[in-house]
């Protein structure tokens, strides 16, 4: 195990919140789950039946885990009710109706839904975060925290980074061990505005994660204005106003920007393009001007470097949400379970 990931489960581990995983009928979901308690990392709750979840994995010790049946759970009804309002007033596209016309509707959604279902128990403050997705789209993660839970009070974009962690080894430009690089998953084509909401996210995951004090680049193919695509997508100036709008929005934060890639973290080459920067040359956070040049350069990162990445963390909401890859495995469901109890 790396130190990296050891010092997230350590940290979690002091924090003592309960973590919310809907999909209780996964085997995946709930060896991770499990070795998650049994190492001190969170308490946890699971969705499902008890019965079926117990016959599923007789192998598991599975005292100490909160199973919570939504068909047969009396706060049910409490919940429809508080989505029933939540979303009052809201027309379904695709029916252009009601998307919960009464109570009774609102309830028979969330006894189908189990992610909604646990969204409203973070909601409600009976759990302090929500991991879902190793059987689910990202897509039925994350809808239900954009209808209940919202958006953190100053952050209007909800958002992914994936956490980076050096090989065996090190690596000279990440003398921290570690790195964050975003959005990497979600946002595909962030205007000014998203990328600066998505700079201040992915700095606060640097310090509750990563447990490092973020260095932010707002990355481009130029650096200060050495490079220009005004004529065709302009990516450059996009990147410029980001910079200027994040630094508006938090003037504490240590952001700078625009930098290419080697700008940002050789001080060498920092050092010759942008000398009073404090961010080139040393940064350790990374905002990406579009989801291709974010996903490209994570998996360049994990494959050429070796890097391990963590991730996608989902971040912007007001109470922590994450999406496991539908290709998990119980390791990776313990991880998310580790980062989200961190976050809360």
């Amino acid at each position: 195990m790396s130190g990296v990931l050891e010092n997230i489960y350590k940290r979690a581990s002091l924090k003592n919140k309960t973590i919310v995983l809907p999909e209780g009928e996964d085997k995946r979901v709930v060896k991770g789950a499990v070795d998650a308690y049994k190492e001190g990392i969170a308490k946890i709750v699971l969705l499902g039946d008890e019965a079926e979840i117990k016959s599923a994995n007789p192998q598991l010790d599975l005292s100490g885990i909160t199973i919570i049946n939504p068909k047969t759970c009396e706060k049910r009804k409490v919940y429809a009710e508080m989505l029933f309002k939540a979303r009052e007033g809201k027309i379904n596209r695709k029916t252009n109706l009601p998307e919960y016309p009464t109570v009774e509707d609102a309830e028979a959604s969330i006894l189908k839904d189990y992610t909604m279902f646990a969204a409203l128990m973070l909601k409600n403050g009976e759990v302090d975060g929500l991991v879902s997705g190793a059987c689910h789209s990202t897509a039925n993660t994350l809808r239900p925290g954009l209808q209940v839970i919202k958006t953190a009070p100053g952050i209007n974009t909800v958002s992914s980074c994936f956490v980076l962690v050096a090989p065996d080894g090190g690596c000279k430009y990440a003398p921290d061990g570690v790195a964050v690089f975003a959005d990497c998953a979600i946002n595909i084509e962030p205007d000014a505005n998203q990328l600066a909401d998505i700079a201040i996210s992915t700095a606060e995951t640097a310090k509750s994660i990563a447990d490092i004090e973020p260095r932010v680049a707002m990355l481009s193919f130029s650096t200060k204005g050495s490079g220009n695509d005004d004529k065709y997508f302009q990516t450059v100036p996009k990147m410029q106003q980001a910079t200027i709008k994040a630094k508006e929005l938090k003037p504490d934060l240590i952001l700078d920007g625009e930098f290419q890639f080697d700008a940002a973290v050789a001080p060498e080459v920092g050092a010759l393009k942008a000398p009073d920067s404090k961010v080139a040359g040393k940064a350790n956070v990374f905002i990406f001007p579009n989801i291709n040049a974010g996903n490209i350069g994570y998996k360049i990162a994990q494959r050429f470097g070796n890097f391990m990445a963590l991730g996608p963390v989902c971040q912007g909401f007001a109470k922590p949400i994450n999406d496991l890859s539908r290709g998990c495995n119980a390791e990776d469901v313990k991880a998310v379970i580790a980062i989200t109890a961190l976050q809360a």
